[in-house]
């Protein structure tokens, strides 16, 4: 028994030492290899044997198998990219991928190498196509886009950014305060502007009949570029340590086919006329307050008649509002009529609160005439950091804005730490699209290798849990960088000398074993 226990053990020996540099033959060819874990064969003791001794009963071995082979899942170091969607996870988690050719079978990767291929599909180097929410729309612009609709294909069904019309228009201007008041009004110097204006003429306002003007693109529903222009004037109102500036917003009288109460404005003096008030400045040459008023949608007559004009509309945000309907849309050329885009005008103060209102008794432009003690501001007044000033300085816009846009071609695209894709467009947008999907496991090492970089769920793996990077247990994803090989090759290669020497050593014995049977054979003879 004793020389076949020896031949069983080493023979055990043998084969468990074959598979081990099987192994470890593996890990050194897969060294370079994207997202590769390296693997370590565990060995086992086998059944032991009883033999009678001086002393008793005891046991000897009859050598070794292979208990388990596991996976080092460690995090393995980065390489940098120049592709914009080549993803590395830093922490837990694998990306889910789908194989469209074999029923939508799901397989997980720490391998990012994806490409949106020519159908738009966002696919790993395999054609396995990457899993991930879309963004609600309504968040795509925000700072924390939210997932809609259920786990999918990430793909790029449109490459292009949908127009978006004006709503906010902000002015930060600094008005002379040494001006000239070109004013010619004495019955109406807070509205000049206004009456002055003729939309039927070649030039609707004389380069005399104001102190400074500034333009603005902006934009329609369509997307198309239109111009607001706002003039101002300063008014010599006699008021102690105080200034006042009349303006008004106007558009190019051609493009104006607003209709109001039944009338079109095209063609009228009042063609191009958007919205008229005031600004008052302190001693210091701070912004104070502001009246504004608008087309009132039961104008009657001549249109810039002033008791046409009455009190502006407030956004929720506390701005006047006013509407330009470059369209010709119908009710949609007041802002009180349903169908209108209201645009707001920030000067830099507005009402502080949705429940703010006009400070004032004044309903109409024309209740203001000479009197300066009738201009007004909100109930209560919030102040942003830069506003409009009125200083002694040359008249000077510091800060334009508004937040329109054409339609947008993407130019660009890159992902985020959260998982989030973004896309890049012509017209100067970055928007949301998709956020990438992860996946955890309660027993990493229950997973089944499928080759290609890919594992698939087993019953000793348990069921995948779903998340998005950067939260829970999920980790985050780099951009332009693949998780290389997390291969030791100077381990592997010491740990190849051991086996080779275990190897050696077993087939030693067997070697001996031969000796003393050859032995055990020659004393017949």
């Amino acid at each position: 028994m004793g020389l076949s226990s020896s031949m069983y053990s080493s023979v055990s020996g043998l084969l468990s030492t074959a598979e081990s540099i099987s192994v470890i033959g593996n890990n050194l060819a897969n060294s370079s290899t994207t997202g590769y874990k390296s693997m370590s064969m565990l060995f086992e003791d086998v059944f032991y044997s009883s033999i009678t001794t001086s002393g008793g009963i005891d046991q000897i071995g009859n050598g070794s198998a292979i208990s388990a082979i596991s996976t080092d899942f460690s995090q393995g170091s980065y390489q940098d990219t120049s592709e914009a969607m080549n993803m590395a996870i830093a922490g837990e988690g694998y990306f889910i991928v789908e194989d469209p050719q074999n029923d939508g079978q799901i397989f997980y990767t720490r391998a990012g190498d994806f490409t949106f291929d020519d159908e738009g599909y966002l696919t790993n180097s395999s054609g396995y196509q990457v899993q991930g929410w879309a963004v609600d729309p309504d968040t795509a612009t925000t700072s924390d886009p939210q997932t809609t609709g259920a786990l999918g294909d990430i793909q790029l069904e449109s490459r292009t950014s949908p127009a978006s019309a004006t709503t906010n228009v902000s002015l930060v201007v600094n008005l002379d305060s040494d001006g000239d008041d070109n004013s010619t009004s004495t019955t109406d110097p807070y509205f000049s502007l206004l009456t002055e204006w003729d939309g039927s003429a070649d030039d609707p306002l004389g380069t005399t009949k104001y102190e400074y003007q500034t333009t603005i693109t902006v934009y329609d529903e369509a997307g198309s570029a239109h111009e607001l222009t706002v003039y101002f004037d300063q008014v010599e109102d006699g008021t102690s340590g105080s200034t006042t500036w009349e303006y008004i917003v106007t558009m190019d009288p051609s493009e104006d086919v607003r209709t109001i109460n039944g009338q079109s404005v095209s063609g009228t003096s009042a063609a191009g006329l958007l919205m008229a008030g005031t600004l008052t400045f302190d001693s210091t040459g701070a912004l104070v307050s502001q009246t504004a008023f608008t087309l009132d949608s039961t104008a009657t007559g001549d249109l810039t008649d002033l008791s046409n004009w009455t009190l502006a509309e407030l956004s929720t945000d506390g701005l006047p509002v006013f509407a330009c309907n470059f369209s010709g849309s119908a009710n949609a050329s007041t802002t009180d009529e349903a169908d209108a885009i209201q645009i707001e005008l920030d000067f830099g103060l507005s009402a502080k609160s949705i429940t703010d209102s006009w400070d004032t008794t004044v309903t109409s432009a024309a209740d203001i005439g000479t009197d300066s003690t009738l201009l007004f501001g909100f109930t209560s007044t919030a102040y942003d950091t830069d506003r409009t000033s009125s200083n002694d300085s040359a008249n000077s816009t510091d800060n334009s804005s508004q937040n329109g846009y054409a339609t947008g071609y993407l130019t660009s695209y890159y992902v985020d730490e959260g998982g989030v894709i973004y896309g890049t467009y012509s017209n100067g947008q970055t928007q949301a699209l998709f956020i990438v999907a992860l996946a955890s496991f309660d027993n990493d090492q229950g997973l089944q290798l499928e080759g290609g970089n890919l594992y698939s769920a087993t019953s000793e793996s348990g069921t995948a849990n779903i998340g998005r990077a950067g939260q829970g247990i999920y980790g985050s994803i780099y951009g332009e960088k693949l998780e290389e090989s997390n291969v030791d090759v100077s381990t592997e290669m010491v740990d190849l000398i051991v086996m080779q020497r275990a190897y050696q050593a077993n087939s030693k014995v067997i070697t001996t074993v031969d000796e003393m049977l050859q032995t055990a054979l020659g004393l017949k003879r």
